[in-house]
């Protein structure tokens, strides 16, 4: 659990006005001193993470937030912070003082309630203070788990047991019960065969993340992990009793797979499997549609999750510009690069996003960026299904993903009778 990465854990944000305690409450169920405590306001500048397990969730990442009322020129820079820590938020957390609510605590529910996160209350300091009954009855009226507690006098032991009752309250299903990665694919004892080409960007004697997550999810679906390089799977498959149930490989090598796998077997790639655990599929898929109907001047946001240091051939800066300029005929086309936890707000001047498969982020934050996407009318997809849309086996990695496959069937359709109908580019897909 220690070593799990931010991204799968359940990232939980603390937010409140300025020195309610939100900084000393998530010392107390950590138990360390991990973020800064002061009666001095505005102690908390930027956001300070700490990870730790809580059962039966598991792993957590909690995000203390700086204070929501600071109204000075730094406080506004904090306040704008600590409302970007919404889009990484799969739940919240908002800390008051008994018997104080104010417009900021009802500013920042509605802006819980605007991106739909669920949250708790958890009303502090009742050691100096203890909230009255009427305080307690109009907290009611927001329908969420109530807390009332003192971080300075509570033991930690009594303060985890309150945090874990209102916590399972509103985790999200998902937490509670893991997500599927690739185990639905594989009947019990089935085979898996990975093509695993050694990432020159994985640190030395490693494989990716997402090889890794896809081998552990394998394994406890009591089904079997194959693992191998590209030159090695025609031999793999030759001596193999049985075909595979589903072949998995690294979206730079899906062509030459995808010539070697027999037609009635399964393939897809890590990066589509991780758009279905981390996204939406079935969206990733309708924005490929655009990369087809791009023309010269088209801008292209390529966005990654995480900052690793380029390499010379790049698969983000280098091979899928190359990729999309080889599959379209186009010569002009502009890409832009964001990487990282930064991410523009504003993405209606792009033709279409190409997203990574997004490993380090958690479900809630891609989800996000899907919305964001949407809202500015910009189609988004994927790394994998760009790779196999312009290496031309798209089709054949979206087959174990139905749904997926007809939305994507169906919006080349659409595409195919509007151009046939009006001869023009189709600017709404």
């Amino acid at each position: 659990m220690i070593t799990t990465p931010k991204g799968l854990r359940l990232h939980i944000g603390v937010f409140g006005r300025t020195n309610v305690g939100k900084s000393s409450l998530i010392n107390l169920l950590t138990g360390q001193e991990v973020s800064i405590v002061s009666d001095i306001p505005g102690t908390t500048t930027d956001v300070v993470e700490k990870a730790m397990e809580i059962l039966p969730v598991g792993p957590v990442l909690f995000l203390d937030t700086a204070g929501v009322d600071d109204e000075s020129l730094l406080g506004k820079e904090r306040i704008r912070k600590a409302m970007e820590i919404l889009k990484r938020c799969d739940v919240a957390v908002l800390v008051v003082e008994p018997d104080v609510f104010t417009d900021f605590e009802k500013s920042l529910i509605e802006k819980f309630k605007e991106r739909k996160i669920p949250y708790a209350i958890v009303v502090n300091k009742v050691d100096t203070k203890k909230p009255s009954e009427a305080f307690l009855e109009s907290l009611k009226k927001f329908n969420v788990p109530v807390m009332e507690l003192s971080a300075s006098s509570d033991t930690r032991e009594i303060a985890l047991s309150k945090f874990k009752e209102i916590l399972i309250k509103i985790v999200p299903s998902e937490f509670l019960k893991e997500p599927q990665l690739v185990g639905d694919l594989l009947p019990p004892g089935g085979i898996a065969v990975l093509v695993v080409p050694i990432d020159l960007e994985a640190p030395k004697g490693r494989l990716i993340l997402p090889q890794v997550q896809t081998i552990r999810n394998i394994l406890d679906s009591d089904a079997v992990a194959v693992v191998v390089k590209e030159r090695e799977l025609p031999f793999i498959l030759s001596v193999l009793s049985r075909k595979p149930d589903v072949v998995i490989c690294d979206s730079q090598v899906v062509m030459k797979v995808a010539g070697d796998v027999p037609k009635d077997v399964k393939l897809t790639t890590f990066s589509i499997l991780f758009s279905r655990l981390k996204g939406d599929i079935t969206e990733f898929a309708k924005g490929l549609a655009a990369i087809k109907n791009l023309q010269e001047g088209a801008k292209v946001l390529i966005a990654e999750s995480c900052t690793h240091h380029p390499i010379e051939d790049d698969i983000g800066r280098v091979k899928i510009p190359r990729w999309i300029r080889q599959f379209t005929g186009l010569k002009n086309v502009e890409f832009h690069h964001h990487a990282g936890r930064s991410y523009p707000e504003d993405l209606s001047e792009y033709d279409v996003v190409v997203h990574c498969g997004a490993c380090t982020l958690n479900r809630r934050e891609m989800l996000s960026r899907i919305e964001l996407a949407k809202r500015a009318g910009t189609p988004i997809t994927n790394y994998g299904m760009t790779i196999s849309l312009t290496q031309g086996v798209v089709e054949r990695a979206l087959e174990p993903f139905p749904s997926a496959l007809r939305a994507y069937r169906n919006v080349i359709k659409r595409r195919k009778k509007n151009v046939s109908r009006r001869g023009c580019k189709i600017l709404d897909i």
